[in-house]
């Protein structure tokens, strides 16, 4: 039997850090069904893998959270940087316990999110929004690569692509300006898939991934690059190599 070799990836910790990292959107999920989706007004996960979230006072979660801790998961979605027939492109579930937060346990945890992400959200708390604290069991992530459940100590201890504050930017100039290399990637795609839709999904240090949009399907497809990139100037050789740009091969 022929083995298929698949291209190097992000370790699922490190797909699960980026996905933290990059914010997303984010729903609490009740597992006992008591409420339904909960959207909080905000959402940020620490490498650690807690997680602090801001809901209104008066939701009935923040009551049952200050009683004691309340089982619960937080579904965070990583969302393509371009417009897409299936948007979501990624997603991390944290399940553990949640529990409310007060006095100078919330101005603490405020301070420990704004040190990272500041908000002006966080000067509602204690004015109508309550700081709550989800202390993980179990992650677990999930994309086109694979769904892997992780523990809390994996996820801690990986790091986020290097390349994720800035993916977004990069995938939507690609998308909007930069359509003609796009076209010369294509030729990397197996053949079968030449004659889709196209269009940048993501990019990290491993390398460039495409959704290619058919009639009746999509397929997400991951170019390699030659090695391991960490710098924009590695990236871009790399991108150029796969463009297949004759002024690299004679520079090499």
């Amino acid at each position: 039997m022929t083995e298929i070799r698949r291209p190097p990836a992000p370790h699922p910790a490190e797909r699960a850090r980026t996905i933290a990292t990059r914010g997303g959107r984010a729903a609490l999920l009740p597992p006992d069904g008591a409420e339904d989706r909960v959207v909080p007004e905000l959402h940020h996960v620490h490498p650690c893998g807690e997680a602090t979230l801001l809901l209104p006072d008066e939701h009935p979660l923040v009551a049952r959270a200050a009683l004691g801790e309340v089982t619960s998961m937080l579904e965070i979605a990583d969302h393509a940087a371009v417009p897409l027939r299936e948007p979501v492109r990624g997603l991390l579930w944290i399940t553990g316990w949640l529990r409310a937060l007060d006095g100078p346990a919330a101005r603490e945890a405020c301070v420990e999110v704004a040190e990272e992400r500041p908000d002006p959200r966080l000067l509602d708390v204690g004015h109508g929004l309550t700081a709550l604290r989800l202390v993980p069991a179990s992650l677990v992530v999930a994309d086109a690569e694979t769904t892997t459940s992780l523990r809390p100590e994996v996820f801690a201890q990986a790091e986020p692509d290097p390349f994720c504050a800035h993916e977004d930017h990069w995938l939507r100039h690609l998308e909007l300006s930069h359509r003609d290399v796009v076209g010369l990637l294509v030729q990397h795609l197996p053949e079968g898939l030449r004659g889709g839709h196209v269009r940048p999904l993501g990019l990290d240090r491993f390398g460039l991934r495409l959704r290619v949009e058919l009639e009746d399907a999509d397929h997400d497809v991951r170019i390699a690059f030659s090695r391991p990139v960490a710098t924009p100037s590695e990236l871009s050789s790399e991108l150029r190599r796969l463009m297949g740009c004759p002024f690299l091969a004679q520079r090499r």
